[in-house]
This record gives C-alpha cells, sequence and structure tokens, in this order.
C-alpha cells in the first residue's frame, strides 16, 4: 500500500507496518548548486510548541525510515522537518546508476543543509531550532556545528560516523586510494560490500543495523513498497570524500571549534562506525558530552522499545536544560 501527501508534490510511501505521521507537508526545494531535494514537515502534536527538529539522515536512508520517530518527536510538542541528502531517497540521483552512493564532494551535504535551513526551516518552521542527526547526517552536522553557531540552538547526534568500524589507522591509506582511483576516472565505480545487499528479512539475524525484528522488517517492507529509495555500494568517489570528512573531524583543535551545545550517542555494539572514536571525540569536546548507549547496533533509532526509550530520554534531557 502506497500513500501520496500532495498530488501535485513528492510521493511519501507508506505502509500498513509504517504509515505517515499524521498532517504531512512534501515538497521539493531547490539548492545553490541546483540539485532538486525532497524534503517534508509535520507540525507538532498536542501542548505547548517547542519548537522545530531538524532531522538528517545516514548514508542510504530516507524520509520514510523515520516515520515513527518523527512521530515520537510530533508527540513531545515539536514541529518535525528533514530531507533526503542529494543522491538517495527522492531526491535527485548524480549519477546514471540510481542504486549507488555517490557524491562530488563531502561538502556538498553541507550545501544541502544550508539550503534546507534557509528554504524551508527559517520562512515554515518554529524556533528553535534543534539538529538530530544519525551516522553520516552525524557527520555532516559535526561540520555544521563548527561553521555557523547561528543555525541551531542544540545538536543531538546518533551514531556520528567519526570512523568507520575497525578502519581507524587504515583510514588515511583508503582515503588516498579511493581519491586516486576517482583521479583516474573510476569515482563513480562502486565498492562492491556483503553488507550493501537489498536487505530481506532473511538478513535479520546478526545484522549490524538493529535487535529488533519488527523494525528490521519494516525497513524491508518500506524498500519493497519503492524500490526507488534503495542504495546500495558506494561509490569511491563517496568513500575518498567521506573518508577526508571524517579525518577532518579527527584533528586535534576539531572539538574545540564546536560552538552549539552538543550530545553525541554511541552503540555499544555498532559494527558500522567506530564507538571508540565517538567516545575519543566525545572526551574532547569543550561544549558537549556522549554517552554510549548499552546493548544498541547502528540504528539506534529503529531499536528494541528499551533502547529506544533511552535515546529518547537522552534527548528530552538534553532539550530540557535549555529551557530551564
Amino acid at each position: 500500500m502506497t500513500a501520496s501527501v500532495d498530488p501535485q508534490g513528492p510521493k511519501l510511501t507508506g505502509t500498513p507496518n509504517n504509515p505517515i505521521p499524521e498532517r504531512a507537508r512534501a515538497g521539493y526545494f531547490t539548492t545553490s548548486d541546483k540539485v532538486r531535494l525532497r524534503y517534508a514537515r509535520w507540525p507538532k502534536g498536542t501542548g505547548p510548541q517547542r519548537g522545530t527538529v531538524c532531522l538528517v539522515q545516514g548514508r542510504t536512508e530516507y524520509i520514510e525510515k523515520y516515520f515513527e520517530t518523527i512521530a515520537d518527536f510530533q508527540k513531545r510538542g515539536f514541529h518535525v522537518a528533514t530531507f533526503d541528502w542529494r543522491g538517495q531517497g527522492g531526491s535527485d540521483r548524480l549519477i546514471g546508476n540510481r542504486h549507488l552512493g555517490y557524491v562530488d564532494n563531502f561538502d556538498d551535504y553541507w550545501t544541502d543543509l544550508r539550503c534546507f535551513h534557509a528554504e524551508i526551516l527559517l520562512p515554515d518552521c518554529p524556533p528553535p531550532y534543534y539538529l538530530v542527526g544519525h551516522s553520516m547526517g552525524g557527520l555532516v552536522s559535526l561540520h555544521a556545528a563548527t561553521r555557523d553557531r547561528m543555525m541551531f540552538d542544540r545538536v543531538f547526534l546518533s551514531a556520528p560516523m567519526v570512523s568507520l568500524y575497525r578502519m581507524e589507522e587504515s583510514m588515511p591509506r583508503l582515503m588516498v586510494l579511493a581519491e586516486t582511483l576517482s583521479f583516474l576516472g573510476l569515482g563513480r565505480v562502486p565498492l562492491a560490500r556483503k553488507g550493501d545487499r537489498r536487505p530481506d528479512e532473511a538478513m535479520f539475524p546478526n545484522n549490524p543495523l538493529t535487535g529488533d525484528v519488527k523494525r528490521y522488517a519494516r525497513m524491508v517492507e518500506s524498500i519493497r513498497a519503492d524500490d526507488g529509495l534503495y542504495i546500495g555500494s558506494p561509490t569511491f568517489r563517496w568513500l575518498g570524500a567521506a573518508m577526508r570528512a571524517m579525518l577532518a573531524a579527527k584533528r586535534d583543535s576539531f572539538p574545540g571549534e564546536i560552538k552549539i551545545p552538543l550530545l553525541v550517542l554511541a552503540a555499544a555494539r555498532d559494527s558500522i562506525v567506530s564507538t571508540p572514536a565517538i567516545e575519543d571525540l566525545g572526551l574532547r569536546l569543550r561544549n558537549g558530552r556522549h554517552m554510549v548507549i548499552p546493548g544498541g547496533r547502528h540504528e539506534l533509532f529503529m531499536e528494541t522499545d528499551a533502547i529506544r526509550g533511552q535515546v529518547l530520554a537522552a534527548f528530552d534531557a538534553f532539550i530540557t536544560e535549555q529551557t530551564r
């Protein structure tokens, strides 16, 4: 079953187990470099207005994957606004094979976020603005927090991609390799990995994303409902760009450049990004702190009720600090 919020606008795909939160408004906006991105926003639920959560996703993700979390923020009194990064979800693809992860330069994601803030958040969404980022979106959020301290009041991150699992020492060499291959014209060639296969229910045991079988099945259903949302392997160009951005976040001076209050959550059982690297960053933050969620796998917002409860409780406490 699929549903479209506005026949004249982009489609949001709902399923019986993943319904579209009520009162959605979806549309497109165009970035300063002429890339069309899909976005959606929701008004708050009942109760006082508490501002807007700007939700930015990880690599391969899309708006539909966060319907449950969007509804959770609505119930807390927040307007929610989100969009699909360039090259994924319902936004413009950048190369011919729409199922490959690609970006010319990691700073292009900063362009996406900056334009979303100017075109959608400021005119259409009530302040204050809280940036919530997961994985790759967390890395973009960290860099954004060093560039403009006025865009967001607080930043809340879930398993940010500051380093890849068990690859901390090899990242500089991999970056050079990926950038060299891109220079030689192989930037659009995929880095084939077993973990990038199209998901199905049989892959749930020992999957790196979540220990919740129902939420994993919901991810599978959403891709089946709209195959255009699926993104598989990253390209060498994406890998080189991402490695350079991750290494920039490892600089000794980086934590001190973050001027916005920040809370970083790491997943104790993460096997996609490096939890030790997140902890190292958290210990060096001057304007923030970190927490490790016991038992959690990479997709903390898609985890079991008990783990999601910890994540949302941490969010509640962090945002409440501002309003005391």
